[in-house]
């Protein structure tokens, strides 16, 4: 019987640092799907480029005539509907590319997908397992200023747009601690994929 990789969903709060988890399961040999770089490619399809200027005007866009994505930013994080208009359109086209890197690694320990929006946008019945990634709120918000500049208003603002935290926890299989410590993070990371995934193949 041919193996299928297990898929593996990553879920936790803003700047819980979800991509470094993802990061150790690459190393550990399996294949991420990485929404928040494949989003960034999707806005900049011609196509989706010119839906976003017959919504929201030039406004939408820099300089060079690519997507504003601090602008964007600025419209949907304030209006529910603004966001859920361009979820519409950027979603499915997350799926098919998704679904195209994971078939093309059929032999991977795992296929694992990191979103953001993973439970929001109805991928948990997706995945065989759902990790959380666990870090103090003072931590988060710190990663969040130094890496995003972003205000702790602007760190708010963003996650009343996602579900509570203790939800998210209590819908995931496993935790992951990531208080800062790299090496402890990978040790913790090596360890929930042995659980989930027990007998790799060679």
């Amino acid at each position: 019987m041919t193996r299928r990789p297990p898929v593996i969903g990553i879920v936790g709060g803003i700047g819980a640092g979800k991509s470094e988890v993802a990061r150790a399961l690459a190393e550990l040999g399996c294949v991420v799907s990485d929404s928040d770089l494949q989003a960034h490619t999707v806005l900049g399809c011609p196509e989706v480029v010119e839906q976003l200027v017959a919504r929201w005007g030039t406004g939408a866009l820099a300089p060079d005539a690519t997507p504003n994505r601090s602008a964007i930013g600025r419209i949907v994080f304030a209006d529910a509907a603004e966001r859920a208009w361009l979820e519409s359109i950027i979603h499915p086209r997350l799926e098919a590319t998704r679904r195209a890197i994971f078939a093309a690694h059929p032999d991977a320990r795992a296929h694992v997908i990191d979103a953001p929006l993973l439970l929001e946008a109805g991928l948990g019945p997706t995945c065989d397992a759902i990790v959380f990634v666990d870090a103090p709120a003072g931590e988060r918000l710190r990663r969040v200023q130094c890496s995003r500049g972003w205000t702790q208003a602007e760190w708010n603002r963003r996650e009343a747009t996602q579900w509570p935290l203790d939800q998210k926890r209590k819908m995931s299989h496993h935790v992951v601690c990531n208080d800062g410590d790299p090496a402890s993070l990978r040790v913790s990371v090596r360890a929930v994929l042995d659980l989930i995934d027990p007998a790799p193949s060679n």
